[in-house]
């Protein structure tokens, strides 16, 4: 007879029952981002680092900004550590993955509401596979990624790299293939993106949630 286990939930820390019309402008977000030992998440590649930081109003709150590596109890790529320039050195001591996320979704604070990234499928599918490891799944992660907003500005707009739009918006751009670093550069192309959309007429979270929270 077969035994499997039952899987716990891993909460989000997300606000819920947000009403519809609130105003973008008094939404809370998330952003984050993640370093990995590769693109296979979901079989063998690990998180590295993480980052994230708080929007409120608008305005990204620089204060609130987080950081950790992460072990990921394997070998980092040679060709990774020439990326992000992360090296056992930093994650040998560093925090076990489900460290680093549960403080992610304490910074939530149950007043997000929502996560934001930039291609943040990969971000949130990262997260899931960790906490799968452990035994446990996301409980309605809510995520947005501002692909979708620069999709609702500009259809015809070409899919390029954070730092390419980040300058094409004229924001703020910090360290690259850094965790925190891209995370920031997120947080201020997204606050730069909310504000247009919000002048083209999607002015709450309703509108948000139609665009494409999933």
């Amino acid at each position: 007879m077969f035994s499997f286990a039952k899987k716990h939930y891993f909460p989000s820390n997300l606000a819920e029952n947000i009403p519809l019309s609130t105003p973008v402008d008094k939404l809370e977000f998330t952003v984050f981002d993640t370093e990995t030992t590769g693109f296979n998440v979901a079989r063998d590649d690990r998180l590295i680092e993480l980052g994230a930081v708080k929007i409120k109003n608008l305005q990204v709150i620089d204060n609130s900004a987080y950081q950790t590596y992460i072990n990921p109890n394997r070998l980092i790529p040679r060709e990774i550590t020439e990326l992000t320039g992360i090296t056992h050195q930093q994650t040998d001591e560093a925090p076990q993955a489900l460290e680093a996320i549960t403080k992610l979704t304490n910074m939530a604070n149950h007043t997000s509401v929502c996560y934001v990234g930039h291609y943040v499928a990969f971000d949130m599918q990262a997260i899931q596979a960790e906490l799968k490891r452990n035994n446990l799944k996301w409980k309605n992660p809510k995520s947005l990624d501002t692909l979708d907003l620069i999709g609702y500005i500009a259809p015809s707009y070409d899919m390029r790299d954070l730092e390419k739009y980040a300058r094409d918006f004229g924001t703020r751009i910090y360290q690259r293939h850094s965790a925190l670093g891209d995370a920031m550069t997120t947080a201020y192309l997204f606050t730069e993106l909310l504000q247009i959309c919000h002048e083209r007429g999607m002015k709450t979270w309703g509108d948000l949630l139609n665009l494409g929270v999933n």
